[in-house]
């Protein structure tokens, strides 16, 4: 499945997994050490149990971020109202979820008329056929491989099938875009994932809370991928 000539995946840092209270910090440890996006889960306690991080948090969180682009995954619904606010405040990729949104095509289209990138994400149980009619016109694809909503859960296995059709469907139609996979990677997750053709790895507690520090734990990852990759 690994294209030799596809660009080494990258690592995206979820600071839900973050100390809050030392957010900035943590933000800046996953710049200093080669975080290739900074990816941000805003949560409205509807689409998704919990709430997290709003527009300010946001606006912040660039601030930190300097040259990262921010992954900003709204797990939100009906994610249009927001759109050009998340943008203002420091938004370069926007990933909306395609059970989210009332209208999919005109969310897209939102986003990428205010100027930013756009992916959709589809939760483990979603079929990829949600994708098929705006797949040309993504940024990004996302697959959860946890069901959305909370940090530290167990990576799904059954999701290989689905990254493996996404990323099909991707080199037919659209193979500019990235595919991320978002949930339980660890570096004993990892692997399967990167074979299949995931182009962007989401981790957070992986990488924050760890004994063994960020730049450690960002240094591992990316020695597991590499290996996976080989």
């Amino acid at each position: 499945m690994i294209d030799r000539n596809r660009a080494p995946v990258k690592l995206a840092p979820s600071i839900l997994s973050a100390d809050f209270g030392r957010m900035g910090d943590e933000v800046a440890l996953a710049v200093e050490n080669g975080a290739d996006y900074i990816h941000v889960d805003v949560m409205d306690g509807r689409f998704v149990p919990p709430i997290s991080f709003g527009v300010q948090m946001v606006e912040a969180i660039k601030r930190r971020a300097g040259r990262v682009p921010l992954d900003v995954h709204l797990m939100i619904h009906e994610p249009m109202r927001l759109v050009s606010e998340f943008v203002d405040a420091g938004a370069d990729l926007l990933v909306v979820h395609a059970e989210a949104c009332r209208h999919l095509h005109r969310t897209v289209w939102a986003v990428k008329e205010k100027g930013a990138r756009v992916g959709v994400g589809l939760n483990p149980g979603s079929p990829v056929e949600l994708l098929d009619d705006v797949i040309d016109d993504l940024d990004m694809a996302l697959v959860m491989s946890v069901n959305p909503g909370y940090s530290a859960q167990r990576y799904i296995a059954g999701v290989l099938p689905k990254i493996v059709r996404i990323r099909k469907l991707l080199d037919e139609r659209n193979p500019a875009a990235e595919l991320e996979v978002d949930g339980g990677m660890n570096e004993a997750t990892l692997r399967d994932p990167v074979r299949a053709g995931a182009t962007v790895l989401v981790a957070g507690s992986a990488i924050y809370g760890q004994p063994a520090g960020v730049a450690e734990r960002m240094k591992l990852l990316r020695e597991r991928i590499a290996a996976a990759a080989e």
